[in-house]
C-alpha cells in the first residue's frame, strides 16, 4: 500500500533535517582567507629580502658633512689592496709582508672583532683599529707622555659629540713621542704636538661615519657584536 500523504510529508522533513545546510558564502570566505595567507606570506619574504637590497643604515648617529676626502682636512692616503679578515692570533706582518702602508695604518686587512668607541690608556693593536675604520670610524692615536697633555685630549675627545658614536682614541707608540694623528679609513692627519681642538673637531664633522667600505651610512662603534680589547 502506498505510504499516506501525512508520512510522505513526515519522510520529507526528516529528510531535510538530516541535509546540512548549504554554506553559501563559504566559497567567498575561502578565497579571503588565502589572500590574507599569501598577504602575510609576501611581507614576511619582502622583510627578508630588504636588509640584502637596501644599504644597511643602523641610524641614531649624527655623521660628518663629507661623503669624500676634503681638501686640507688631512691628507688621502693610499688604500690597500685588500680589507679582508684575518685569525686575530696573526699580525698583519704575518700576513702582508710590508705591513700597512702608512703609520697609524688607513686601511688594510683586520681582524674579525672591532673596538667599542672611547678613550683608551691601554693600546689597541692596528689590526683591530683598521676594522673599526672600515665603519667610518676615527681614530686619535696619541705617544704622550705628560698626564696633563693627555687629560687635556681626553677633554678635548669626550666634549666632541661625534665621538659617542664613531671616535676610538688610543695610545700607540709607533709613532714620534709628544704626537698625536687623526685617521679614518683613506685619510691621515699628523703628526700635531699639541691637543688642537679645532683640527681634531674638524676631522671628525668632516669624516664621522662617510668614507668606510663596508657600510653606505657608516656602522657606530656603539652598536652590537663590538669586542673589547
Amino acid at each position: 500500500m502506498p505510504p499516506s500523504r501525512h508520512r510522505r510529508r513526515s519522510a520529507a522533513r526528516r529528510s531535510q533535517r538530516r541535509t546540512p545546510p548549504i554554506a553559501t558564502g563559504g566559497g567567498f570566505r575561502s578565497r579571503w582567507l588565502l589572500f590574507a595567507f599569501a598577504a602575510i606570506a609576501g611581507l614576511f619574504i619582502i622583510a627578508l629580502l630588504v636588509p640584502v637590497v637596501l644599504p644597511v643604515n643602523f641610524g641614531g648617529a649624527g655623521q660628518g658633512e663629507a661623503s669624500e676626502y676634503v681638501e686640507g682636512i688631512g691628507i688621502e692616503a693610499e688604500l690597500a689592496p685588500s680589507a679582508a679578515h684575518f685569525p686575530d692570533n696573526l699580525t698583519i706582518g704575518e700576513v702582508v709582508p710590508n705591513g700597512y702602508l702608512t703609520t697609524p695604518p688607513t686601511s688594510g686587512r683586520h681582524w674579525n672583532g672591532w673596538v667599542q668607541c672611547g678613550f683608551y690608556t691601554s693600546p689597541v693593536p692596528d689590526e683591530r683599529i683598521v676594522h673599526n675604520m672600515e665603519h667610518g670610524n676615527i681614530i686619535v692615536s696619541y705617544n704622550l707622555t705628560d698626564q696633563a697633555q693627555i687629560d687635556e685630549l681626553q677633554d678635548v675627545f669626550d666634549g666632541i659629540g661625534l665621538t659617542n658614536a664613531w671616535g676610538v682614541a688610543r695610545p700607540y707608540d709607533q709613532i714620534p713621542e709628544g704626537t698625536i694623528y687623526l685617521t679614518t679609513w683613506g685619510v691621515i692627519d699628523g703628526p700635531m704636538d699639541v691637543v688642537d681642538k679645532d683640527r681634531i673637531e674638524r676631522f671628525f664633522e668632516a669624516y664621522s661615519g662617510k668614507l668606510g667600505p663596508e657600510f653606505p651610512n657608516g656602522a657606530p662603534c656603539t652598536t652590537g657584536g663590538v669586542m673589547n680589547p
